[in-house]
Order: C-alpha cells, then structure tokens, then sequence
C-alpha cells in the first residue's frame, strides 16, 4: 500500500466508501470522533471503519495507545489553533477507499499525517515476509 497523498480538499480525493462520502458532507456530531494519540486530541471526520482504520495506523507511530473517542474527551481540544480549525476547508486524507478530515491546525494535521505515514510503513514492514538469516 502506498502512503496516502497529503490532505487534499474534499472535491479533489477520490472516496469511494459512500459513508465516507455522507459523513464528510454531513460534518455533524454523529459523523465527528475525537483522536488521542500522544499529545495530540483532534477532532476526525469520516465513517466509523476508516476513523478506526487511522487509528489503527497511528498506533503504530505512538509511544502511548491511540484511542478513539466518539464524544469530546475530558480536557477537550488543547491546541487554541485546533480549536478555531473550521470544518468547511479541512483536507481529507485518503484512508484505503475510504477519506476522514482531520480537523487541527496545519501543524498538528501535519504531525498527525507524519504518524499516520510512519505507522502505515510500520505495518508494512511487520506483515512483509523476512529474509532467512
């Protein structure tokens, strides 16, 4: 699998997954989870699979468990940049046939893409066959 193009607006990344597609033009709380990994609580945007799908992958580039929450987590949004982030502008990451907006500033939209790469690769490399010593 090759690593996902950085976040594109909505209009320019192909989303095949048709709930991906009505939760990205619906934007609202049912289609809006909250993702913890490290420091990092930003709000995602996209059906249930491929949120779970970008958690999943960013486990793998976290120190501490990545976890996904379907309500505002305690301590909400730390990132006073996060916060102002709207949603009508956010890119979308592609995310196997599916698409989820990360809703954050560039800078922590950037890092959670880097972790995202990184722990795509990771698993990559794990599920590859070895080489015999």
């Amino acid at each position: 699998m090759s690593p996902p193009p950085a976040g594109r607006p909505p209009d320019e990344i192909p989303v095949e997954c048709a709930d991906c597609r009505a939760a990205l033009a619906a934007g609202g709380r049912e289609s809006t989870a909250f993702l913890l990994a490290d420091h990092l609580t930003l709000p995602i945007v996209g059906c249930d699979r491929h949120r779970e799908e970008l958690r999943a992958a960013c486990a793998f580039a976290t120190t501490e468990t990545a976890e996904l929450f379907e309500h505002r987590p305690a301590g909400g949004i730390r990132c006073p940049a996060c916060r102002l982030a709207g949603t009508g502008s956010q890119p979308v990451v592609s995310v196997a046939d599916g698409g989820v907006a990360v809703i954050a500033c560039p800078t922590h939209r950037s890092e959670l893409l880097d972790r995202y790469r990184a722990g795509l690769e990771t698993r990559r490399q794990l599920a590859a066959p070895s080489a015999p010593f």
